[in-house]
């Protein structure tokens, strides 16, 4: 087994505002990647009311089954102990370490910044363009820091 594999964490959790975009998008990306070799949630800090179509759109035009169900805040995670959190957002960054204070969760952040947060003029393709951008630099880093073990050959 490689030193990589042997890293990879159990469980993780993503973090970010309103669980609608970022933390659903990396969530999604880290179940592909790695199936059920790891356990893989999402939550906001202050959950938005619906899934973001967007969102989900542009996840199932690149193989990706989005999230199930409204989007959760921490206090609705059925699951509480993960081996690492990583929070997209400074609030749930914060959120994260005031949660893992006296527990052995390990806490990353990584600054990603909101689709909306750059104009698109309610331009759908506009839109649609930000949120792929989106998805394509977290299956980056997730594939970075998520590596995948390579096949043993025989």
């Amino acid at each position: 087994m490689s030193a990589d594999r042997k890293s990879l964490p159990a469980s993780v959790l993503f973090a970010c505002n309103l669980n609608s975009i970022r933390s659903t998008m990396a969530e999604a990306i880290l179940k592909k990647l790695h199936g059920n070799r790891i356990f893989v949630d999402s939550a906001g800090v202050r959950p938005a009311e619906e899934p973001d179509p967007f969102t989900a759109e542009v996840l199932r035009e690149d193989g990706m089954v989005p999230p199930a169900g409204a989007p959760k805040g921490f206090d609705d995670l059925e699951e509480t102990s993960f081996d690492l959190i990583v929070a997209l957002t400074p609030e749930a960054r914060d959120k994260a370490e005031d949660l893992t204070r006296t527990s052995a969760t390990d806490v990353e952040f990584w600054a990603i910044d909101d689709p909306l947060a750059s104009p698109t003029g309610g331009n759908r393709d506009r839109r649609l363009a930000a949120y792929r951008e989106l998805r394509n630099k977290l299956r980056r880093l997730i594939e970075t820091r998520f590596p995948r073990a390579e096949k043993a050959a025989g």
